[in-house]
């Protein structure tokens, strides 16, 4: 006897309440092709992890290309999950020289006239590119989490990210009183409002605008735009249960001194708690440090100090500890991912990873040879892939490839000249 295929949006109903399944077995298709069209149902998630000091390639990329290299120092605390990374080298947004500032647009690829100094003309990101796609169905279409600059819309302004983890745990997994949940269904109403009464003056308004102008209003009813999505999102989860998850409220954002590593940790266990409870399935975390002292054999340095280390082998010594043990840090990170199952597959499978920094070398302010590592999401990994280093390929043939991994279809993104094939 066969057995039906239940719809994947299958609700439960009873007394004015509906509840949502899980991805069930039941919900995927059946005979010829039946796994093909069950991995398209599969929930695809994408996870964009920035380090503004980037990190010291000599003990990052391999000498020898392929998937038999000899395994470097930073590449040794991965070496359990060999097979599901591959690293790049020789790869940028080409033509950027402006140092620090170009954390702006690691996630953009914007043209490097966009990247003029005090006068940025950014595009969206990638993060944002895929939430626009695959955020309708949970309850954050996108987190940003960490602080920086790595996430922008879709008209290039800069979307802001939550940088402390106490209060971006609370968001997902603290469910409020009825009081306050009330209040917070009144503040959607009062926005709703506020922002039909906007765009109707701003619409009225455009009609007596030059055209510069009416560009710079452009910007404005776009944000509109999106805030009354974020309103309509934020109404049909307000009534619903947050996931309940086996951790102790976070209580600490470990924001002080000498706590960079256990920040790090943290903000780990969280991205790693969204995608596991599907609260959203597009993170953009950005990983910071700057006059921070570490509590690290013979580390003396702050990580700033260390990373603009002028080529003196004491500092680049000191620099290699704390990169290390950040390197340990993702490496668990991966491992719970790998161990998370999700609908039969591990978690990791099922995310794309990317890994990176907009600074090739930060001593040198210089952004080519970017450290690119590239995790999960069901590649073909390739060990090292090794790009010329004088002519670098562009990072956004990158995010081509990897909007085709998550189910988008699209021929460019950023300054893309094509399409990366070899993972």
């Amino acid at each position: 006897m066969s057995t039906p295929v239940l719809n994947r949006r299958t609700f439960l109903r009873s007394s004015g309440v509906c509840i949502g399944l899980p991805l069930l077995d039941a919900m995927f298709p059946l005979g010829l092709g039946a796994e093909k069209k069950a991995d398209a149902l599969r929930a695809r998630r994408m996870l964009l992890i920035g380090r503004p000091l980037g990190l010291h390639t000599p003990f990052l990329f391999p000498q020898k290309a392929g998937k038999d290299y000899e395994v470097t120092r930073y590449l040794k605390p991965l070496q359990d999950h060999r097979q599901d990374f591959t690293v790049f080298s020789g790869m940028s947004h080409r033509g950027y020289n402006a140092g620090h500032g170009t954390e702006v647009a690691l996630l953009t690829g914007i043209p490097p006239e966009g990247m003029r100094q005090g006068d940025v003309r950014n595009t969206i990101s990638l993060d944002q590119e895929v939430a626009s796609r695959l955020g309708g169905e949970t309850r954050f279409a996108s987190l940003q989490l960490g602080g920086g600059d790595l996430s922008w819309n879709r008209k290039g302004v800069k979307l802001p990210s939550q940088s402390q983890a106490t209060k971006a745990f609370a968001q997902m997994f603290v469910d409020g009183t009825p009081a306050a949940v009330a209040k917070e269904i009144q503040r959607i109403q009062t926005g709703q409002s506020i922002l039909d009464g906007m765009r109707e003056q701003a619409n009225s308004l455009t009609k007596t605008l030059g055209p510069a102008d009416r560009q710079r209003l452009d910007l404005m009813l776009t944000s509109i735009r999106e805030a009354e999505q974020r309103l309509q999102q934020d109404q049909a989860w307000v009534r619903k249960p947050k996931p309940k998850v086996d951790v102790k409220p976070f209580t600490d954002d470990h924001m002080t001194d000498q706590k960079m590593l256990e920040r790090e940790r943290q903000w780990y266990d969280l991205v790693h708690l969204a995608l596991q409870t599907d609260s959203t399935r597009v993170i953009a975390l950005h990983l910071w440090s700057h006059t921070e002292r570490l509590d690290l054999p013979g580390v003396g340095l702050t990580h700033h100090d260390a990373s603009h280390h002028g080529q003196d082998d004491a500092k680049i010594r000191q620099l290699a500890v704390i990169e290390e043990a950040e390197m340990k840090l993702f490496a668990d990170f991966l491992g719970k991912m790998k161990a998370t199952d999700d609908g039969g597959i591990s978690l990791l499978d099922r995310t794309v990873v990317f890994h990176a920094s907009n600074l090739g070398n930060a001593s040198a302010h210089t952004c080519d040879n970017l450290p690119i590592l590239l995790a999960g999401g069901g590649f073909k990994h390739a060990g090292h892939v090794a790009f010329d280093r004088k002519d670098n390929k562009p990072l956004s043939n990158l995010f081509v490839r990897m909007l085709h991994q998550v189910g988008i279809e699209s021929d460019r993104f950023g300054s893309s000249t094509g399409v990366l094939s070899e993972v």
